[in-house]
């Protein structure tokens, strides 16, 4: 079968392009193989009406809203490769090949675990990226902030707006190669406690994080951690050989928001740093509606 769009990705972006495009009357094919990349998050926040909603439930009552559009199928495959080109793409599912006129991409990212002991099995539960999605819950607690380098460039700008949640605050930057001196000045300026000494493992009790360990031994209070770990594109995407950008995020051009690859578009997480669920879901409805307005300027030929 030929659909006008096969959506790769069952998160927020995925599935609001998909009742976009479906709204549409588009024929739209779905494609979720799972499992969510937020699996270990318990709760949506700050998504207007949807605020403290577990993630399945989400998923569960967009499926189902999805349903009533009999031009839009949901299916939970993967998808293995994509070949062709715009306007007579193949895809090749886990169960099958079916053909595309339009491809759009909603795959995430892959939030890789740094080698620090402790890190993986405290992340989504006392380790997070995002201050607006779970800030409030743990506000004034005893938090750190993990100076990675994917948070070097803009570090003193979320240290100051992290400490709207929380002025117990440390910033660990002995992660760090280089940080300039007068990075470190206008955080200590701003009344944050810096430490320089490297962080060698995250103590734990009762499955929540308790203490930083230093290098040297010695234990700095921490209740919660906010990090920013590398990511890289999922396998599909890295084989389309897109343009990322210098971060290796997908490059969308200004205009049409299509990828490097004429035909095949992106949504979400994988385009951007500022991942949210919000976000996501409206990025999601943004480029499903240019998609359609794409598809029906090919009656021009």
């Amino acid at each position: 079968m030929t659909y006008d769009v096969v959506v790769i990705g069952g998160g927020p972006a995925g599935l609001s392009a998909a009742l976009a495009l479906g709204r549409a009357r588009k024929e739209v094919l779905l494609c979720d193989a799972g499992p969510r990349r937020n699996a270990a998050a318990e709760r949506i926040h700050n998504f207007v009406t949807r605020d403290g909603t577990p993630p399945d439930d989400f998923r569960n009552a967009a499926r189902a809203q999805l349903a009533t559009y009999p031009n839009v199928t949901v299916r939970d495959v993967g998808v293995e490769a994509i070949t062709g080109a715009r306007g007579a793409f193949e895809v090749t599912l886990s169960e099958g090949t079916v053909q595309a006129r339009r491809i759009l991409l909603c795959t995430g990212m892959v939030d890789e675990m740094i080698p620090l002991e402790g890190f993986s099995g405290l992340w989504g539960t006392s380790i997070f990226q995002c201050p607006y999605c779970h800030g409030w819950e743990v506000k004034d607690r005893r938090w750190g902030l993990l100076a990675l380098e994917a948070l070097a460039g803009h570090l003193v700008p979320f240290a100051l707006q992290a400490s709207g949640w929380s002025r117990e605050l440390v910033v660990f930057t002995g992660a760090l190669k280089t940080l300039p001196d007068e990075t470190i000045a206008k955080l200590k300026d701003a009344g944050l406690q810096v430490e320089t000494r490297e962080v060698r493992r995250l103590v734990s009790e009762a499955g929540g994080l308790q203490s930083v360990g230093l290098a040297d031994g010695d234990r700095i209070p921490c209740e919660v951690l906010f990090a920013h770990p590398p990511q890289r594109q999922v396998s599909l995407v890295e084989g389309l050989q897109l343009e990322l950008d210098a971060d290796g995020y997908v490059q969308l051009d200004a205009q049409t928001r299509q990828t490097s690859v004429p035909g095949i578009y992106a949504a979400g997480d994988l385009t951007s740093r500022a991942q949210a669920a919000v976000f996501a879901a409206a990025a999601g409805t943004q480029i499903g509606s240019m998609i359609n307005v794409d598809l029906a300027m090919d009656r021009l030929g």
